[in-house]
């Protein structure tokens, strides 16, 4: 770090409070500050080059400097820089995007809501589900239920939904009317000798007995990502989906899809949902939607969500919630764009393809003494870390390993992200099979660093 008085470092420290960060160890330690990027590459102030091996934070699908979009934005500017959705008011890009993600669902969809961020996307989803309640006459339909270590925003409501206890030890979180139920990650909570199948129809059942315990009359919705982000990359065991959807069918709960990291490609199809045959009512989207370019999101709703809703705004007269930026012109057609941009080059296809090279390489590594499980699909995968490879049990405490081994990498030039003990890759959509040899010959040179500090 720069210690000068006056440098960008010692600025950052001075004036700006990090979002995921410990305030106090940033004050001894600085910022990495970023300065250019170029494809799949950050550049810092030093002129170090890094494989970004996050996207940014699971979302830069087109990476970095893409000219089209910038020039799309531009483009935008000038003409309309900025209008709302209120009272009735429209515009072009808005409309076009709009269309594209209904006509892009993987299951019939009626209508496209804008909002900025993933987390106020879910907190919107919430509240629209609450309206449908009451619309229904069903007002002790409220709760909602996600699961542990699910992540889905950072707003009270979202934080909630979140299933992470960092994300709610001080913040007076989750709120009462959210519930959880079981992570489904097999190797670490599956019963001896339990299969994947057993496991899944066990986390149904556990399901099925909270609904029956709060009252299936008070549960309105499951919110649950394709595959877990956040926490921890958790793919889901053989089953899952088909037995979780048909418990919620049986109850007459709506399925939220959390698309938000998996939508428009990371899996290998368009949507998460695709890759494991959910059905979702709502769909939630974010981050690839525009590479990140720009702040954008969506909830997409079915006939299902919108006609009790339409009914209800009908009666009071409106549907009072809006955003000033939701669905923000110039965002609108930055979206647009990308979208065009990953059709035209088939970035799916590539997460597909590149992607199983990439599973190859980490799943090579599954016999490294510090490496206890690889899971993943398509582009987006985590290996996770351990002391005993027999117990599961971490070095030191749970979350050092994953630190260590995150921050070797960033010294061999890739930026990566420990969630605990797990390692994330997630790295943008155009990723060739080369760069990923590059990303993967970077991670192994950062175990090895790693072994020989804690001496196994």
């Amino acid at each position: 770090m720069d210690a000068r008085p006056n440098s960008p470092e010692a600025r950052d420290i001075s004036y700006h409070m990090h979002g995921y960060t410990n305030a106090r160890k940033h004050e001894e330690a600085g910022p990495l500050v970023i300065e250019k990027g170029d494809g799949i590459y950050v550049e810092d102030l030093a002129g170090n080059r890094y494989i970004e091996a996050m996207a940014g934070l699971w979302s830069v699908a087109v990476g970095f400097s893409e000219k089209r979009l910038v020039d799309a934005a531009v483009s935008q500017m000038s003409k309309l820089p900025y209008y709302h959705d209120f009272g009735s008011k429209s515009h072009s890009p808005l409309i076009d995007l709009a269309e594209k993600l209904v006509q892009m669902a993987p299951v019939p969809m009626s209508k496209a809501y804008f909002t900025n961020s993933g987390s106020e996307a879910n907190d919107t989803a919430m509240k629209m589900i609450w309206y449908r309640s009451n619309a229904l006459g069903q007002p002790a339909r409220k709760k909602i239920i996600s699961r542990i270590r699910g992540y889905h925003g950072v707003t009270i409501a979202s934080a909630s939904l979140t299933g992470l206890p960092n994300n709610h030890i001080s913040f007076d979180l989750p709120i009462a009317s959210v519930l959880h139920t079981s992570t489904p990650h097999h190797w670490r909570e599956a019963l001896p000798g339990e299969s994947e199948e057993q496991f899944s129809s066990r986390l149904a059942d556990d399901l099925e007995k909270l609904i029956l315990a709060e009252g299936p009359e008070t549960i309105a919705a499951f919110f649950g990502e394709p595959i877990m982000g956040a926490g921890g990359v958790i793919v889901p065991p053989a089953g899952y989906w088909e037995k979780i959807q048909a418990v919620l069918s049986k109850y007459d709960i709506l399925i939220v899809a959390d698309e938000v990291i998996c939508g428009f490609g990371r899996t290998g199809e368009m949507f998460g949902s695709q890759t494991f045959g959910i059905r979702p009512d709502i769909m939630v989207l974010s981050k690839q939607i525009s590479s990140s370019y720009l702040p954008i999101s969506a909830l997409l709703i079915n006939e299902k969500m919108f006609e009790p809703i339409a009914d209800e705004s009908n009666r009071i007269g409106t549907f009072g919630h809006g955003f000033t930026g939701g669905g923000h012109p110039v965002a609108a057609a930055v979206a647009l764009e990308n979208l065009k941009l990953i059709e035209e080059r088939d970035l799916v296809g590539n997460a597909r393809t590149v992607g199983a090279h990439m599973q190859k390489r980490l799943r090579n590594l599954a016999s490294h003494p510090l490496v206890g499980e690889v899971r993943g699909v398509g582009l987006i995968a985590a290996v996770e870390l351990v002391g005993d490879k027999v117990t599961k049990t971490p070095w030191g405490t749970a979350g050092a390993l994953g630190g260590l081994v995150n921050g070797f990498m960033q010294q061999n030039g890739v930026i990566s992200r420990n969630m605990g003990d797990a390692l994330a890759f997630c790295p943008p959509l155009i990723i060739t099979e080369p760069q990923v040899d590059q990303m993967i010959d970077a991670f192994e040179r950062s175990l090895e660093a790693a072994v020989k500090q804690v001496g196994l």
